[in-house]
């Protein structure tokens, strides 16, 4: 029985270890926190009845508030892989052709390859920083597509895709498969660094894009599962409408009440965040400099996440697994690339969970890791 496929990225929501570095969002929100700010002491008056299928409208309006868009045009979801799931089911019937990139946020592949699509697959090059080339996108583009699944910025590597080549991506959809919708990730989409100004979103670019977030990310409120699919379609809203009726019924008003608060809140939660981010990259672009003999990055444009690679020249095939073994016994997990479709000598670091004084002591753990193997392999 193998209709949902293995990865080890599922490590993630298992035991941690002593130092995380495999986790690709900022620190955690704490509820009393949240509470205490907003003044809600009123929640044990709200009944567990369910929610409305496409989301309090409260809810809906504030997400369309941050992205151009109407409330009419958002459907809440379970997290943002529930839209991804809903996006792909719907759009692809067995056999239809989708398009995507590699390396990739596995789910959102599996999510085509569970629905039966027929991916084409644009690989995307560390050595090329990870920027996607439209003319090559559209190559992979035939009468057939029926979904293009990208993510801006990306993830593992944090790369952002240019607002002028989305327009290049639209207008090659246009073109080839005039049928097709995009559906554009923005989950890391506000995390910038610092006062760095934030993208816009696509969501209002045309109706055939489908722009999905969460709150998990940026906001640092993964436990409350709540997401988003952002479509001017309206049939395929009232189609993601009927498909979260259809596998969850409804979210939890409770959760979707919490959400209420985080977006009121966004200004100071996403500030103090932004500020904590910035220091983050600062800290890992300083390791990269200390450690360049040993390692190479290619710098995020957002998010608390970036692409690190072991440098072939110093690491065989042998050494990038005895790392990974050092790492372990180390108590320090990074993201393998192997787990996004990318080559073993890569890994995702994330440099947004922990504190920046335990950040300094888990990166130099990672130096003491990288030495150690490199003294295993002489």
């Amino acid at each position: 029985m193998t209709r949902f496929p293995t990865n080890d990225i599922i490590s993630l929501v298992g035991e941690a270890p002593r130092y995380e570095l495999g986790e690709s969002t900022g620190p955690d929100l704490r509820l009393a926190a949240l509470l205490d700010a907003a003044g809600q002491g009123n929640l044990g008056d709200m009944p567990l009845a369910y929610a409305t299928a496409a989301g309090d409208p409260r809810l809906r309006q504030a997400i369309a508030d941050a992205h151009g868009v109407t409330a009419n045009d958002v459907v809440v979801t379970m997290g943002g892989m529930h839209a991804l799931f809903l996006s792909a089911f719907i759009l692809c019937n067995r056999g239809d052709e989708a398009v995507t990139t590699s390396p990739l946020f596995p789910l959102a592949r599996n999510a085509l390859d569970v629905v039966g699509a027929q991916v084409r697959t644009l690989p995307l090059t560390f050595e090329r920083g990870y920027r996607l080339d439209p003319v090559a996108l559209r190559r992979q583009l035939s009468p057939a597509t029926k979904l293009v699944s990208l993510a801006s910025p990306q993830n593992p590597s944090g790369v952002a895709i240019p607002s002028a080549t989305l327009g290049d991506v639209l207008a090659a959809l246009a073109e080839q498969c005039p049928d097709a919708y995009l559906s554009l990730d923005e989950t890391y989409r506000e995390a910038v660094y610092g006062d760095h100004p934030t993208a816009p979103s696509a969501a209002a670019l045309s109706p055939r894009v489908i722009a999905l977030a969460s709150l998990s990310k940026c906001h640092g409120a993964p436990g409350l599962r709540l997401g988003w699919a952002i479509t001017r379609d309206a049939a395929l809203r009232e189609q993601l409408v009927l498909g979260k009726f259809h596998t969850v019924i409804s979210c939890s008003p409770v959760c979707e009440a919490l959400a209420l608060q985080v977006l009121a809140q966004r200004d100071r939660i996403m500030a103090a965040r932004r500020r904590h981010l910035a220091a983050g990259l600062a800290r890992t672009a300083e390791w990269v400099q200390e450690h360049k003999e040993l390692v190479e990055w290619v710098q995020p444009d957002a998010g608390a996440l970036c692409c690190v690679r072991l440098k072939p020249a110093i690491f065989n095939d042998a050494a990038v697994r005895g790392f990974y073994d050092v790492l372990a016994s180390a108590g320090v997990r990074v993201a393998n690339g192997t787990w996004f479709g990318d080559e073993a000598r890569v890994f995702r670091l994330g440099f947004g969970l922990l504190a920046m004084p335990e950040l300094s002591v888990a990166l130099d753990v990672l130096a003491a890791a990288l030495q150690q193997t490199v003294r295993a392999a002489v």
